[in-house]
C-alpha cells in the first residue's frame, strides 16, 4: 500500500510499531505558540516483501538477508515549516544484522539499479555520488538500522527540506550501514530488497 493510511492491512507488527514511534517521537512536537499545528500530509507506505514485484508487495532481492514475508513500513510528514520526518520499520529480516537503507529517486523495479541513486535535495553534479558534501544524512534520507533478536528494526530520520512534487520512490534496503568517508560516501553495499513509498 503506497502512499496511503493503514487500513486492514496484514502488516500489523510494522505497522503499529510504527505508529508507537510516531508517539515517541512527538510528532506534532514542531508547531510552536505562533505556528498552529497542522497536518498538510501523513503518508503511511506498507508492503510485505515477495520475490515477485506488485502493486501490493515489495520485493526483496536476495531472499537469504531479507526473507520473503518480511514486512515494512515507511512513515512521513511535515516536520516544522519545512522538514520531513521518516520511519522506516521492518520485522521478519535476520536477527540481530546491520543494514542500510536509503531514499531513491524512482520506485522499485525487477532490476536493484530500476530505483536509480539515492534522493538528493541538492543533487551532486558528478554521480554516482561519493562525495561527502553531497552524500550525508542531511542532503540525503538515511535509515541504517540494526534488527532485534526477532528481526525486526525501527529507526527514524528528519531531514529540513521536503522531496519535490508527489511521484513514487522507494526505500531501498542494503547489504550493510552507509560509509561516509572521501570516494565512499553514501555507498551501503548491494542493494536486498526495495519498497515503493510516496513521502
Amino acid at each position: 500500500m503506497v502512499g496511503h493510511v493503514v487500513k486492514n492491512t496484514r502488516i500489523t507488527t510494522v505497522a503499529l510499531a510504527v505508529l508507537v514511534a510516531l508517539g515517541s517521537t512527538g510528532i506534532g512536537s514542531a508547531a510552536t505558540a505562533t505556528e498552529p499545528a497542522s497536518w498538510p500530509f501523513l503518508r503511511v507506505n506498507t508492503a510485505e516483501f515477495a520475490e515477485t514485484l506488485t502493486e501490493s508487495t515489495a520485493v526483496t532481492y536476495e531472499s537469504a538477508t531479507v526473507p520473503v514475508g518480511g514486512e515494512v513500513a515507511v512513515t512521513s510528514w511535515r516536520y516544522g515549516r519545512e522538514g520531513t520526518r521518516i520511519i522506516l520499520g521492518v520485522s521478519g529480516l535476520v536477527p540481530n544484522r546491520a543494514y542500510g537503507a536509503h531514499l531513491h529517486v524512482e520506485p522499485c523495479g525487477a532490476d536493484p539499479t530500476d530505483a536509480g541513486p539515492h534522493y538528493q535535495h541538492v543533487v551532486d553534479p558528478v554521480q554516482p555520488s561519493v562525495d561527502p558534501a553531497y552524500a550525508n544524512p542531511e542532503n540525503e534520507v538515511w535509515l541504517d538500522f540494526v534488527t532485534n533478536d526477532d528481526g525486526e528494526a525501527i529507526t527514524t530520520t528528519t531531514v529540513q527540506w521536503r522531496p519535490e512534487g508527489l511521484g513514487r520512490r522507494s526505500v531501498v534496503i542494503h547489504e550493510h550501514h552507509t560509509a561516509t568517508g572521501h570516494g565512499e560516501a553514501g555507498t551501503a553495499g548491494a542493494r536486498l530488497a526495495c519498497v515503493t513509498v510516496r513521502v
